[in-house]
């Protein structure tokens, strides 16, 4: 895992991913071409190094994965995407001579064509010779009742596999989720280095958002800078999973207002909550800032309290998080380490005590990489069946912890913290891809 952040810094460094480069970067000669190699590169290293291991130990000797006109699966960007005239497939196969054949039918344009990705190119039509030639033992087909981005197969594409191949085979289907879930969150250098770029992009932009650049106190509204943040997104080529930013404000009563037309006003503690998406790739991140009020020129000693208790409790959630146990049992061990240091844990979201004494805390660190919610292990409650998956080296995590503690100006009514960056599972347990968010941003 050292070698492999090594070589992902180095990327980093040399595709030019500061932030005070980005976007001059993104609009320079062949840039489109360069995602494209970049994603090709991605693939190849995915194909070659961790389909074998997540393949083996899931126990898939084939795994097809179908497109149809008009309808993608989740896994389409990962495989390439082409045309497809009526039905594509992906299919992968253990043929037992240490890597995985490629095969893509019936998925055209160049751009799947020459990534160098495949290693046969072909027609639709050939699949079910295909399948008999290889004569896998079982096969991997993309339903999930658990987790949408695994559940890509339609009823009437699982109908005509079923058909197509047969009886013989139609037997040996089996759900690829928890493959689709490994095959994904377990990741390359490539990988590391374009979701740290994406993280800088989200982070610039948000922080931006978050100053006078873009806020005047008493007139910018909190949609005017959902679509500010928007329109940056836009001007860099990049997604999001998470449509308008969530742009607002906390106040003793919880929240007053969300991405509409409220007005910014002195006093005001505000929240981000977004991402964006670069490649592949989206974040999921937050960010503070406080509106100061006449006079004022620091924090309130109250709000940075309540900020720095955050900020503890984001600690004890870091140095807990270790590869080798499932997200289920680092979910309970980092909730009693939380207690152990005075905390109390709520059962659910939005929901604290009345005691201004207590700091009420809950914690969601779900996976993150290829969605803002991604599909690997996620140590988070409302995450059920990937608390049972085992936390392995180079999982991407969404540290997300909501910390309240009340504020004596509020008459002790507690102002919520959300604290949110990305991280990766090294050897050594949780490391930041990006500098993440160390203080309550100030508005003058």
């Amino acid at each position: 895992m050292t070698t492999l952040l090594r070589i992902s810094l180095l990327l980093f460094t040399t595709l030019g991913f500061a932030a005070t480069t980005a976007a001059a970067d993104v609009h320079a000669k062949g840039e489109a071409k360069r995602r494209w190699e970049l994603m090709n590169q991605i693939r190849l290293e995915k194909f070659d190094l961790v389909l074998p291991e997540v393949m083996r130990e899931n126990n898939v000797d084939m795994w097809i994965t179908v497109n149809r006109e008009g309808y993608d699966d989740p896994l389409t960007e990962d495989f390439g995407k082409g045309y497809v005239g009526s039905y594509g497939y992906y299919v992968f196969t253990d043929r037992g001579d240490g890597r995985i054949e490629r095969a893509v039918l019936g998925v055209g344009t160049a751009l799947v064509t020459d990534n160098r990705a495949y290693d046969y190119v072909g027609s639709p039509d050939e699949l079910k010779a295909f399948v008999e030639e290889r004569n896998p033992r079982s096969i991997a087909l993309n339903y999930a009742r658990n987790i949408g981005a695994a559940d890509g197969l339609s009823h009437t594409s699982y109908e005509k596999l079923s058909e197509e191949l047969g009886k013989r085979y139609a037997d040996r289907f089996v759900s690829a989720e928890k493959l689709t879930s490994d095959f994904r969150s377990r990741r390359v250098a490539t990988e590391i280095a374009a979701f740290a770029r994406a993280g800088e992009f989200s982070r610039d932009i948000a922080e931006r958002a978050f100053s006078n650049e873009v806020i005047t106190p008493g007139v910018t509204t909190l949609e005017q800078v959902a679509w500010w943040m928007r329109e940056q997104q836009f001007a860099n080529n990049l997604g999001t999973s998470f449509g308008l930013p969530s742009v607002y404000i906390t106040g003793p009563d919880g929240f007053v207002a969300t991405s509409n037309d409220h007005v910014i006003q002195r006093g005001d503690f505000l929240a981000i909550d977004w991402g964006v998406g670069y490649l592949n790739f989206f974040t999921d991140i937050k960010r503070h800032a406080y509106v100061l009020k006449e006079g004022e020129t620091h924090l309130p000693e109250s709000i940075q309290n309540a900020f720095d208790n955050g900020r503890k409790v984001r600690q004890i959630i870091k140095d807990n998080i270790k590869a080798g146990r499932t997200a289920g049992e680092i979910y309970d061990l980092v909730n009693e380490r939380i207690a152990d240091e005075g905390f109390t844990i709520m059962d659910t979201f939005n929901q604290p005590t009345d005691d201004p004494d207590v700091i009420d805390v809950i914690i969601g660190c779900h996976s993150v990489g290829n969605l803002g919610h991604g599909i690997g292990p996620s140590i988070a409650w409302f995450n059920p069946e990937r608390m049972t998956y085992e936390v392995k080296q180079s999982n991407m995590l969404s540290i997300e912890l909501f910390a309240y503690t009340a504020i004596p100006e509020w008459g002790g009514k507690k102002l919520r913290i959300p604290i949110e960056d990305d991280a990766i599972v090294t050897h050594r347990g949780i490391e930041w891809l990006y500098p993440v968010t160390q203080e309550v941003l100030l508005i003058r």
